[in-house]
């Protein structure tokens, strides 16, 4: 289900969505309010949720689409501003499963090919992993232009190859992120507590939102988080969030280790991505890295990891069940690449007691 006040942004949507072999728009409403009186006629899986609505916003009605289904999907959309990225970050901890970046305009909107596929394949990703963890089928059909990665699999956690963990004592904590990483980094670093090295993250996300996700992980964590800088020099018991529309990389000058910032190419249809973050780490940390993927869509971060672990690294990943798309941490767990694959409650306990020293 759509709900939107623009007429145009409903109709695009149900056009973009109704054209994917294996979506039906159930149906559309113009605000919250009419969204929940058709809640029951419509039964949706998930929802694409407007922020600012005349009569009921999307903040209001939010809760009470859990109240009426609690397995409902939810995916926020709204636009660039630091006012809707506080919001959307509020309505993730209440249970939003992820967030669109609408364009300024609808003449954007239209002409905006980046968002359509943004919408398209995170509507299919969200609810595919959604069907699969329940014991359903891959939802993607014939003539799909959704591409594969964004398509989570079917577990293989019976036949997950596990490796040792590196006997090197790690140097540095690199995360990777997406779909539900908000949520999970919370958890992660309030679990955590403290880290005796410098931790690097890369969650997928635009400008704007990265600066407020590290000041709402500030505030809830012991940790202090920042939007990278170029230039920053790491330290120990800092946590440096990759900013939106950059990759994050670290490189070695006079001795120090410090950020370093570019706006190459995304990689896996992302900036940030995971994989030039790994790559960097690699040439500075070698064996001396402790990585971490967490929940989702895609598989950002696989061949880094590939390469981490080649390198003597360790490497854990967040289970099916805990993840709300099990993409990122199922390509890496199925490749063989992790010395364990945790609930998400036993992630952060499970990094402290690997940053003490090496594995027993």
């Amino acid at each position: 289900m759509i709900v939107d006040d623009s007429a145009v942004i409903r109709g695009l949507m149900s056009t973009w969505l109704g054209a994917e072999p294996a979506i039906k728009v159930v149906g559309t409403a113009g605000n919250g309010e009419m969204a929940l009186a058709s809640m029951q006629r419509y039964d949706p899986e998930i929802i694409i949720l407007d922020i600012e609505m005349p009569v009921m916003d999307g903040l209001t009605a939010l809760p009470q689409f859990f109240k009426i289904n609690p397995k409902v999907k939810v995916l926020m959309a709204s636009t660039l501003t630091k006012r809707n990225a506080e919001i959307s970050m509020k309505a993730l901890s209440m249970g939003a499963s992820d967030y669109v970046s609408k364009p300024e305009s609808n003449r954007e909107v239209a002409a905006s090919m980046s968002f359509q596929e943004d919408v398209v394949s995170k509507v299919i990703s969200i609810v595919a992993a959604n069907r699969l963890r329940n014991g359903g089928e891959i939802f993607k059909g014939e003539g799909s232009r959704v591409q594969d990665q964004f398509i989570p699999q079917k577990s293989m956690a019976r036949s997950i190859e596990k490796r040792r963990f590196s006997k090197s004592k790690p140097s540095v904590l690199a995360i990777g992120s997406s779909t539900g990483g908000p949520q999970a980094l919370l958890q992660v670093l309030t679990d955590l507590g403290e880290a005796n090295v410098p931790v690097l993250i890369t969650q997928h996300m635009p400008p704007t939102f990265t600066n407020i996700l590290a000041k709402h992980l500030t505030g809830a964590t012991n940790f202090t988080c920042k939007e990278a800088e170029d230039g920053d020099v790491l330290e120990a018991g800092m946590a440096y969030l990759a900013p939106g529309d950059n990759h994050m990389t670290v490189v070695e000058r006079g001795g120090r280790k410090v950020i370093a910032l570019n706006q190459d190419p995304p990689e896996n249809y992302c900036r940030p991505s995971v994989e030039p973050m790994m790559r960097s780490l690699i040439k500075v940390y070698g064996s001396g890295i402790f990585a971490v993927i967490l929940t989702g869509m895609g598989h950002d971060g696989l061949e880094g990891c590939k390469k981490l672990v080649e390198a003597g690294g360790s490497l854990i990943a967040q289970d099916e069940e805990t993840s709300v798309v099990w993409g990122m941490p199922g390509a890496v767990s199925t490749a063989g690449l992790c010395s364990g694959v945790y609930p998400l409650n036993k992630i952060g306990g499970e990094i402290k007691q690997k940053l003490m020293g090496p594995a027993k």
